[in-house]
């Protein structure tokens, strides 16, 4: 279905009418990227992500530049339109979705696959595949989840923590070239100052979290839910005493994991195998 446009030729999307709001004020007021970042103190590449919609960016920006603008409560009120407008995602995991897009510090278990934020393409397609997507759909949701990955970039990209099982790390894509980019992927987010991946080796045996995907997200607020996901659906978790015992788990699995710099060098040792099978 094309875009839709009110009568002033806006988007009536609210992601893309966010983004087209931020843009207009700007160049209404005259200023470049730069200026505003100077005037409002994050870098000028966060003001830019969030004009070309690639970011929704976080409450207290959008409280910033309705000040910086006079607009308030405009740009805050689109900003939540925007944050609530999940369409793009499968209904059962927009509740995650919206915690996603407003958290400031995120700390992850993958039992058997990569996070959506760490995938590659060619990761996602295949993944979603093998979960039975095909066609129109399956091109959807691969642009959704890529649509994600700038998350972790920028001043303002939360603090993230992703362990990693073995298993998941050896498990290949079927096309070598692509899990070769995937895992050179991981070695670049984990040198970010706010990315850290650890891997859990299988030689730990079973453990508190085993079979169970599990992701922590806390907002501005301080305020701590947990999303524990299946292979085929996930539940949000917002009770005190439910997150509690969660990060119980996840910290007993944290005390297992190998340590960051293990971590990428052992992710090194896989990629150099999985070149070596690409060139027999």
């Amino acid at each position: 279905m094309p875009q839709r446009n009110a009568v002033t030729g806006r988007s009536q999307e609210p992601r893309k009418r966010f983004a087209q709001e931020l843009r207009r004020l700007r160049e209404e007021k005259g200023e470049t990227l730069q200026q505003l970042a100077d005037q409002l103190g994050w870098d000028a590449s966060t003001f830019g992500k969030l004009e070309s919609g690639r970011n929704l960016g976080s409450p207290e920006i959008v409280e910033a530049l309705d000040q910086h603008y006079g607009t308030t409560p405009l740009l805050m009120a689109l900003w939540e339109l925007a944050i609530l407008d999940m369409k793009q995602f499968k209904a059962e995991f927009r509740p995650y979705m919206v915690w996603e897009a407003k958290a400031v510090s995120m700390w992850h278990y993958g039992a058997e696959n990569l996070h959506g934020l760490l995938q590659t393409p060619a990761y996602a397609r295949e993944f979603l595949a093998a979960g039975g997507m095909t066609g129109d759909e399956l091109a959807s949701q691969v642009d959704a989840r890529m649509s994600r990955r700038d998350l972790l970039v920028g001043e303002d990209a939360p603090t993230f923590r992703s362990i990693l099982s073995e298993v998941s790390l050896r498990t290949p894509l079927a096309d070598l070239d692509e899990w070769c980019i995937q895992l050179q992927q991981l070695l670049d987010l984990s040198e970010l100052s706010n990315v850290t991946i650890q891997v859990l080796p299988a030689s730990v045996g079973l453990h508190a979290l085993t079979n169970t995907d599990t992701m922590f997200l806390q907002d501005a607020s301080a305020q701590t839910v947990a999303w524990v996901e299946t292979g085929y659906d996930g539940e949000l978790f917002e009770e005190t005493d439910d997150v509690r015992r969660l990060q119980l788990r996840y910290d007993r699995v944290r005390d297992l994991a190998l340590s960051p710099d293990e971590s990428r060098e052992f992710i090194r040792r896989l990629l150099e195998e999985a070149r070596c099978a690409k060139s027999t």
